[in-house]
């Protein structure tokens, strides 16, 4: 199909001028007028293929350690602006991403909002940690940890090393529904009533409480220790086969309804063997990567990115990716592929499937 005629634009007059002037006094506007842009015969992603270096981010990121104080931000973040969405706070056009950044003796104090957050950690001595919802969890390297909707949480690093992460947020999908809420906690951290690993022990080991019922919708379990999930890698790559085009890919589940961990943001972490060249694909929600591991290379679409340890990508909508692992490599990723498969509108390309 040629998709530059599947809408053809009606041509203008003096009296459809005319008629448009009168419309648009009226709120009203002409649909053939639009069309072209409002059903596109595929994805137009408004945002574009790119890469923050994690050496570059770092040193900027420790000059805000030292210049703002924990109280003064609140979240110590450098947001990940996509260079075509600047200003608007989205990595994607769904999406929002940070780097943070808390030193070592001070707290982010509780808080709770309406979206959804993740956190990858990045770099820490595993002193450091995350309160959500009564219970703290040790923020090591590697871990994937969650802040579900509307659950308190805070951190702190009694430690003597900064601790950094890439934090992973719905904002741009609370704020499209107008359905932000926020709110402070009375004390700077709240208070304490399960002990560190509890939610991982009742929900982690393939087992749940009897009679267990949900309290929401997102995982219960919001803390997935990367020790944990390198071994299950590890396993996989020695049992094969490593997959053409992912090499060896999990997703993070809820192991309650073993959908996505959160109803709008899908997680995963994959491995890639030295060597290991992927064939292409591509499907509809945009993804943000972020290496564990390893160096490579990522083509997305005609951009090509060469990353190393704690580098951060992002690959548009419906662009063709493809991964070439230069050394052992594990890349993390999310994306809003959940909200797209709940919506019906999550597409893979057929030809690369």
């Amino acid at each position: 199909m040629d998709t530059t005629t599947f809408y053809v634009k009606p041509g203008t007059s003096a009296e459809r001028k005319d008629l448009y002037e009168r419309l648009h006094a009226k709120n009203t506007a002409p649909l053939w007028e639009v069309l072209a842009k409002l059903v596109t015969p595929e994805p137009q992603s408004a945002c574009v293929p790119a890469l923050w270096r994690y050496d570059d981010i770092r040193p900027l990121l420790m000059d805000a350690g030292r210049l703002i104080t924990a109280k003064e931000a609140e979240r110590r973040v450098l947001v990940l602006e996509n260079p075509a969405l600047q200003g608007r706070s989205q990595i994607t056009s769904s999406l929002y991403a940070g780097v943070q950044l808390v030193m070592p003796g001070e707290v982010a104090p509780s808080h709770r909002h309406a979206a959804s957050a993740l956190r990858f950690v990045i770099e820490g001595e595993g002193t450091a940690y995350t309160a959500v919802d009564g219970e703290r969890t040790t923020m090591r390297p590697g871990d994937f940890v969650l802040t579900p909707f509307w659950t308190f949480h805070d951190h702190g690093n009694p430690g003597g090393q900064p601790v950094i992460w890439l934090d992973g947020l719905d904002v741009p999908i609370v704020n499209l529904f107008d359905a932000s809420f926020a709110d402070h906690h009375d004390e700077e951290t709240q208070p304490l009533t399960r002990r560190d690993g509890d939610a991982l022990a009742r929900y982690g080991g393939g087992l749940l409480p009897i009679e267990h019922t949900p309290r929401g919708l997102s995982s219960p379990m919001f803390s997935y220790p990367y020790a944990r999930t390198r071994e299950v890698l590890d396993t996989l790559y020695r049992n094969g086969p490593v997959h053409p085009r992912y090499g060896v890919k999990m997703q993070y589940v809820n192991p309650v309804t073993g959908g996505y961990p959160m109803p709008t943001i899908a997680a995963f972490i994959q491995f890639l063997p030295g060597s290991f060249k992927g064939t292409p694909h591509r499907s509809t929600d945009a993804t943000v990567y972020c290496v564990a591991e390893g160096h490579g290379r990522t083509q997305v679409g005609e951009a090509a990115f060469a990353w190393g340890p704690h580098d951060i990508f992002v690959a548009p909508s419906w662009q063709r990716v493809s991964h070439e692992a230069l050394e052992d490599a594990v890349l993390f990723s999310f994306s809003d592929r959940a909200a797209q498969k709940a919506l019906g509108v999550w597409r893979e390309d057929e030809e690369t499937v």
